[in-house]
């Protein structure tokens, strides 16, 4: 049987919008433009995340503002592979930073009579339940069994200092915990997949960007039209969509059609069948900016591990353990000396999609894993894993090989449009320093 991609199963409310759009413009003297920054976290003590693979994360990718009023500073994980935006509203979580609803005079809790609340979608067969106050509870459930509770709600959100009132959120209550001090940094999750009550689907911006900076370094998030000809030509691949409800497809995502890979510029010899998604609907190829690494399906998977081996050979060492997974599905790791301050050059490794590439090179091909320390050497793995060994039929493609890319989703014309840069160049372009 195969694994399910969990969905959180609030994604479960059909209904109309009437609110401010954020996004109601078409002329890119209008964008919004916010800081973006990579966040390094400890690996294993970040919090579970909706619609995550089922392991913790160690980087993720923020944005700062303000919600309620009087307005209440906070920072959300941006997340292309999840719908609900979401904040952190228990006060007795004093080691994370929360939304404390009963400051802001704008919250309002959505009553389970609310159509929002009510209505099952084709995506769904559970809807949100009433609580002993006759509110809208929301469970959301995890692929690893985890689970947060909470309420559906509306407050008004500040985006770069325009007010958009009326925006559903979930002010949950349990879950997501963590003792990290990293973790205390975040106080929820910004949802920007296709779904309804996404985050941009609520603003309704037909168009976002993002381009993500290496460690250290500000990105950027643009909601609205960026006119970006004059930095890099953008290389635009479809989205793909489907119109039958399929168990294992993501209707919601952004789903891509990957053609093909390449190490070197050496197409691998992997069939187009492999890329497509079977009748059941797995298979589909997800970008996900709330995902840190890419995993492939353990056919194409192999093919690429065993080319990237045979082009590194002689030039690193190769970890021989095999009792050591990197975070249960990357099990090519090498080790490197403590002292080597950078890594050799390594074979390039490209995705190839419809209309367009992204190259993934240099130290983005590895990841020093914290920790691992096996005589003088440190242990690096390769940064694509086999996501069969998580129970996950799908393609991902994480964040880390997004960085120095800018990434726009044109969802008026329902693309992804692809273009090497340098985003702190384009930080700066648009005015956000680091």
């Amino acid at each position: 049987m195969k694994a399910h991609f969990l969905r959180p199963l609030y994604l479960l409310l059909e209904f109309l919008l009437i609110q401010t759009h954020l996004c109601s413009f078409s002329t890119s003297s209008q964008m919004l433009v916010l800081p973006l920054k990579t966040q390094a976290i400890p690996f294993g003590s970040f919090s579970r995340l909706p619609n995550k693979l089922p392991f913790h994360h160690n980087v993720t990718l923020t944005v700062s503002l303000s919600v309620g009023t009087p307005p209440q500073n906070v920072t959300m994980v941006l997340d292309t592979g999840s719908e609900l935006s979401w904040l952190h509203c228990n006060k007795t979580q004093i080691s994370q930073p929360v939304f404390v609803p009963n400051n802001s005079s704008s919250y309002l809790p959505i009553n389970c009579s609310s159509p929002i609340c009510t209505t099952r979608t084709r995506d769904l067969s559970l809807p949100a339940s009433c609580d002993s106050n006759n509110l809208c509870h929301a469970v959301l459930s995890y692929a690893d069994a985890s689970s947060s509770e909470g309420n559906l709600a509306s407050d008004t959100f500040n985006i770069g200092g325009s007010e958009v009132p009326g925006t559903i959120f979930g002010c949950m209550d349990s879950g997501f915990s963590s003792d990290s001090d990293e973790d205390a940094k975040t106080t929820g999750l910004m949802g920007m997949n296709r779904g309804l009550l996404s985050f941009v689907s609520q603003m309704g911006c037909p168009k976002f960007s993002y381009c993500i900076s290496s460690y250290n370094l500000s990105g950027l998030l643009l909601l609205g039209d960026s006119n970006f000809t004059w930095l890099a030509p953008l290389n635009y691949t479809p989205l793909i969509q489907i119109s039958t409800p399929l168990p294992y497809f993501d209707r919601v995502a952004y789903t891509v059609q990957l053609d093909g890979i390449k190490v070197s510029e050496k197409l691998l010899p992997l069939p187009k069948s492999i890329f497509e998604p079977d009748h059941t609907g797995a298979g589909q190829t997800m970008v996900d900016s709330g995902t840190q690494f890419t995993f492939l399906l353990g056919p194409a998977y192999t093919v690429l591990r065993n080319e990237f081996l045979n082009q590194t050979t002689g030039i690193l060492r190769v970890l021989e353990d095999p009792n050591f997974v990197f975070q249960g599905s990357m099990d090519l790791c090498y080790r490197v000396p403590l002292g080597q301050t950078t890594l050799p050059q390594l074979p390039t490794v490209s995705l190839v999609f419809r209309g367009a590439e992204m190259t993934v090179s240099g130290d983005r091909l590895l990841y020093r894993v914290s920790g691992e320390i096996r005589g003088n050497d440190s242990v690096y793995c390769f940064t694509f894993g086999n996501s069969d060994l998580l129970g996950i039929e799908a393609y991902v493609i994480g964040h880390y090989h997004q960085q120095n890319v800018w990434m726009e989703f044109d969802l008026e014309k329902s693309r992804i449009g692809l273009a090497q840069v340098r985003c702190d160049l384009a930080g700066q372009r648009f005015g956000v320093y680091h």
